[in-house]
Formats: structure tokens, C-alpha cells, sequence
């Protein structure tokens, strides 16, 4: 039940590091698409004074997500709720920040729009919604592994595949968010961070 993702152990630290300085330093954090529950585990841990609420929309991941929380025990995570991000209802009103980590690649178009369109409900003026993954960007040129890796996705989903950073840009000015924030992370990553207007 409980399952295990080596790129989550390799990338938990420097994503931390960066969310110090975007995460607010009370309140609830939504984490769209929790993977393993890995990510949760490890963050919640890291942020003892934010609420975690992980989320995922296959049911193994939930049941992975929530093997891992029961055994950390951490009074900060709470149990994983089913959302499917390219739905228009979210089972959940609000959020002091959100959180999606290597979905967006790896997800139909509709479900990136539709998490920008649930943050953009969600988030309270000035709240984070916070990307990492793998991302194409028009001015700067893109490493030869993340040019393999498109190809590799777009065979196994025609519907998947790196976005560019642009289209997300276009995605957020339409829902009140722009973005303030491009970290460069290991593994030719990067943390995006838009924030509502």
C-alpha cells in the first residue's frame, strides 16, 4: 500500500529550502496530485506550524499517501482527500497556499487549467500557488534530457508533456495570479511561484 518514488527523496530537501521563503508561515497548505505521500510526509514535518492537506485523484495514491501519514503520526498532516484538479468542484473552500509538484507534465492540458482556475478560488490576495517540475521556456534554452523526457511522455500520452512557461503565465493572468517568483532547481527543475492578485 505504501509505495516509494526515489525522485521525491532526491528533490524534498531543495524544495524545502526554497519554500521557506514562499510558503506563509501559518495556515493551510492544499497539495494537488501527493504522488506517493512522500512529499507530504517530509513537508509537514519540515513546517510543523502549517496544516498539510494532501490530495491525489487515484485511489492507490490516497491509500499510499495516507500508509505514510499513519506511520509518521504528525498531528500537522491530515488524511488525503480525493480531487481531481481538472474538475470544476474541489472538496475543499479555501487555502492559504498551494502546491503541485510534478503533475503538470505528467496530466491532460485540462487538468493545468484547472488547477489554476481552483487556486484562483481558493487563495485569499497575495497566497501562493507553487509548481515545480520540468518546464519549457522560450528564452531559455532546454536541456537535451528535458527534450528526451518530452518525447518520452508525449509517447506514452500524446496529451502529455512539458508545458511552457508562457501558456502557464497566460493561465494565471486570466484567474487574478501572476507570477513572482523562478527558482532554478536540480535535475533541470524549476519552482514557479504565482501568487492571487
Amino acid at each position: 500500500m505504501k509505495r516509494h518514488a526515489p525522485a521525491t527523496a532526491r528533490n524534498s530537501e531543495p524544495l524545502a529550502e526554497v519554500l521557506v521563503g514562499e510558503l506563509p508561515n501559518e495556515g493551510l497548505v492544499l497539495e494537488i496530485a501527493s504522488g506517493t505521500g512522500e512529499h507530504a510526509v517530509f513537508m509537514a514535518k519540515r513546517f510543523p506550524a502549517l496544516d498539510w492537506q494532501p490530495s491525489d485523484c487515484a485511489t492507490d495514491a490516497l491509500h499510499s499517501v495516507d500508509a505514510w501519514a499513519q506511520e509518521a503520526g504528525l498531528a500537522n498532516l491530515r488524511p488525503a482527500i480525493a480531487l481531481d484538479a481538472a474538475a470544476l468542484d474541489w472538496p475543499i473552500e479555501t487555502a492559504d497556499a498551494v502546491l503541485c509538484v510534478n503533475m503538470i507534465h505528467i496530466s491532460p492540458w485540462e487538468a493545468t487549467v484547472g488547477l489554476f482556475e481552483g487556486a484562483g478560488r481558493l487563495l485569499p490576495p497575495g497566497a501562493p500557488l507553487i509548481l515545480y517540475g520540468p518546464f519549457v521556456e522560450d528564452d531559455v534554452e532546454t536541456a537535451p534530457s528535458n527534450l528526451a523526457f518530452d518525447e518520452s511522455l508525449k509517447a506514452r500520452d500524446p496529451a502529455w508533456g512539458l508545458r511552457q512557461v508562457g501558456d502557464l503565465d497566460a493561465l494565471a493572468e486570466a484567474r487574478n495570479l501572476h507570477r513572482t517568483a523562478r527558482h532554478e532547481m536540480p535535475a533541470n527543475n524549476l519552482v514557479l511561484v504565482y501568487r492571487k492578485d
